[in-house]
């Protein structure tokens, strides 16, 4: 990105706050304690009890703990990927929904619900992507640039959405700019570099691009994926396209959370290398036992830990804190209502055109096998 504003962005490499403190530890530091036994047992009795007495629904990404993906769907709430989360909330009955997940998720479910009450287990549970995509930086990149049409990532603020033309997720992002493309539109992305530029490979898109990245994916390696793939010769390699371009280019499948899971269950593989946040291996599993999966390495044989691929926002969501929602009203997510209003619009077109074009989202769905198609 060749901006004056570049170097005021204070998240744009994700191991520093802009006060320079290092995020993922404090994230690490208020993990919630692991339950279990009988004290887990008892909570996760009194979240069932509540949501029924409270008239709420459970709505859960797949990067968060395995025991609040199974309570939701024990519960009749969800378990999804940000786009299905977003439709979820949108037009689930319930007065009243709990978002385990991170902070832009619960905004966007009170953008497209107002009259719904929105609690999330931690509230500081963010992203590293929304930190990196200031508001007011963003306008200025954007104010430079009137002639693009502004599409933004799922993982910003309200108040980035609110100056969006569209938001889109990694299910249905290169459909929609694909289409764009076809209108013969000029884009401004933002925030995620790597997705972007995925993006513009694949569709040819004039994109400028802002220059953010998720802390889980920009940490995978090209070099310690194809030592791992030289041991499991007949795995095959999913990626998330949030991954840097030489571990995108490693894959046998490129696509969202969603993506992924449906390569796993419905591939003749037998082996799998994922290269996303290894939340998602719970889902997985159950959906695919008779599969091995195998995390993909975030770092080298120096590394305390070689394959740490776990957000450590969406770590901050505990059966405990999904607890004090129902009973203390706790985590209750509020989005002033002018910036509500203006963010409504553009994701509002992105569930319209996902809906309406269901032709278009098929591909999308479907992965990417290297130089054939798009995730």
């Amino acid at each position: 990105m060749n901006l004056t504003i570049r170097a005021p962005i204070a998240f744009d490499y994700p191991q520093q706050d802009s006060a320079g403190i290092t995020c993922t530890a404090q994230a690490w530091a208020k993990v919630p304690p692991h339950l279990a036994g009988p004290e887990k047992a008892a909570v996760i009795a009194r979240i069932k009890q509540l949501l029924i007495e409270k008239d709420a629904a459970l709505v859960a990404h797949y990067y968060v703990d395995g025991d609040i993906q199974d309570l939701a769907l024990e519960t009749g709430g969800f378990v999804a990927d940000s786009l299905e989360m977003a439709r979820f909330g949108k037009n689930h009955p319930a007065k009243n929904l709990i978002v385990a997940g991170v902070r832009f998720m619960g905004e966007t479910a009170k953008i497209l619900s107002p009259e719904k009450r929105i609690f999330m287990p931690d509230l500081e549970a963010t992203c590293s992507l929304d930190l990196g995509c200031d508001a007011n930086d963003f306008a200025k990149f954007r104010a430079l640039h009137p002639d693009r049409v502004v599409v933004v990532y799922a993982n910003t603020s309200a108040a980035v959405k609110a100056q969006a033309d569209w938001m889109v997720t990694s299910s249905c992002a290169l459909a929609i700019v694909h289409q764009l493309k076809v209108e013969g539109k000029k884009i401004l992305w933002a925030p995620d570099r790597h997705l972007g530029r995925y993006i513009q490979e694949q569709t040819g898109a004039d994109m400028l691009l802002w220059n953010g990245a998720c802390i889980v994916h920009d940490e995978f390696k090209a070099a310690e994926l194809e030592i791992l793939k030289a041991a499991h010769p007949n795995a095959k390699i999913l990626v998330h396209p949030e991954s840097p371009q030489a571990v995108v280019d490693l894959a046998d499948v490129v696509g969202s959370t969603s993506a992924m899971i449906k390569a796993v269950v419905e591939g003749s593989a037998t082996e799998y290398i994922v290269a996303t946040d290894k939340g998602i291996l719970h889902r997985m599993r159950q959906l695919a036992p008779n599969k091995k999966l195998i995390e993909a390495p975030t770092a080298g044989n120096s590394a305390t830990c070689k394959s740490c691929a776990h957000c450590p926002w969406m770590a901050m969501n505990g059966l405990q804190g999904i607890l004090d929602c129902l009973e203390n009203a706790s985590g209750e997510i509020f989005v002033d209502e002018p910036i509500r209003n203006q963010a409504l619009s553009c994701i509002e077109r992105m569930l319209d055109f996902t809906t309406h074009h269901p032709e278009l989202l098929a591909k999308a769905q479907h992965g990417f096998v290297k130089n054939i198609g798009a995730a």
